[in-house]
C-alpha cells in the first residue's frame, strides 16, 4: 500500500451496502445491498480516489448477482466465479466474465446446502464459510449427530523427540 492512506466513501446511498469483498484482482468490489428491497449481491468497479477525477465507486456500472436474494460474498480465488448464500443458507455460484472495463454475471446455480451453524443468513454471525486458494470451502456447519466424537487439537506435536 501506497500513496495517499486516507480513507475514502466507496458507496454512499441510502440503501444499507455490507460485506463488501474485493475480486482477486482488486479492480471490482462484490457486496450485499437491500437496495432492490430484500438483500441482494451485487458487484461494481473500484476506482481508487482521485483515478481520473473520480470518487471511489462513482465511474462504471453496477451489476446485480443474485437473482433472488444473497448475502455474504465471496470470490473464487482467480475471480471468474462469485459465491454467496440464498436465503435458505444454500452456497450458490455465478460465473463472472471480465472484459476490458464491464463485468457479466452469469445466472447464479447452486451448488450444495451448507448446514451452516445459525443458517448462514444470520447478519449477527457474519459470512461463516470462506474459500481456499485451491477453490475448497471451509464451513462452520452445525454438527448432525450431537453425540458425535470431539475434535482433538494436539498442539507441541514433535515425532521427532522420540528418535
Amino acid at each position: 500500500m501506497v500513496g495517499d492512506r486516507t480513507p475514502s466513501v466507496f458507496l454512499e446511498t441510502p440503501y444499507l451496502e455490507t460485506y463488501g469483498a474485493f475480486s482477486p484482482d482488486g479492480r471490482w468490489v462484490a457486496y450485499q445491498s437491500d437496495e432492490s428491497g430484500r438483500p441482494d449481491i451485487y458487484v461494481r468497479p473500484f476506482v481508487p480516489p482521485g483515478a481520473a477525477g473520480t470518487a471511489a465507486g462513482a465511474a462504471g456500472g453496477q451489476w446485480q448477482v443474485s437473482t433472488v436474494g444473497g448475502v455474504f460474498p465471496a470470490w473464487q480465488p482467480d475471480g471468474k466465479e462469485l459465491y454467496y448464500l440464498n436465503a435458505a443458507g444454500v452456497m450458490m455460484a455465478a460465473p463472472i466474465t471480465v472484459t476490458g472495463a464491464t463485468l457479466e454475471p452469469g445466472a447464479p446455480v447452486v451448488l450444495f446446502p451448507t448446514r451452516i451453524y445459525g443458517g448462514g443468513v444470520d447478519a449477527q454471525q457474519g459470512r461463516q464459510y470462506d474459500v481456499a486458494r485451491d477453490g475448497r470451502f471451509l464451513i462452520n456447519t452445525v454438527l448432525s449427530d450431537a453425540t458425535a466424537a470431539p475434535i482433538t487439537l494436539v498442539m507441541n506435536w514433535n515425532p521427532e523427540a522420540k528418535k
